[in-house]
């Protein structure tokens, strides 16, 4: 007897299909084409969940930067304070800080600059 195996390609094309849901032209009905756009769009997905990290990292020390430069110190000086002063912000909280609550940024910059002064 012999083995039919269309159950099995049916739901291997049917998985692709329901991925490429959404595409445009025949990527979301052809399952060839729509096998390689979703394994495509799977590869910079992967990628881009590594590349998003670098660049929100990236994006709070360009905030920081910015809000320590209008208080006379530079990015490296600032940092380099908040480790003297032993403070353990992380530069997602202190970029929030330098956007939201411009008061409390400035008391910090205002105590690096203690430190590093002194």
């Amino acid at each position: 007897m012999r083995v039919k195996r269309g159950m099995t390609a049916h739901r291997r094309h049917k998985k692709y299909l329901k991925l490429a849901k959404g595409y445009r032209g025949s990527r979301h009905a052809l399952i060839r084409t729509a096998r390689e756009t979703v394994e495509r769009a799977l590869c910079f997905a992967y990628r881009d969940r590594k590349q998003k990290k670098r660049a929100f990292r990236a994006l709070w020390i360009m905030r920081i930067n910015a809000a320590a430069r209008e208080h006379g110190l530079t990015y490296n000086r600032f940092m380099h304070g908040l480790k003297l002063c032993q403070v353990q912000l992380n530069r997602k909280v202190l970029a929030d800080m330098a956007v939201r609550e411009k008061e409390a940024f400035a008391a910090l910059c205002q105590m690096v600059q203690q430190k590093v002064t002194a």
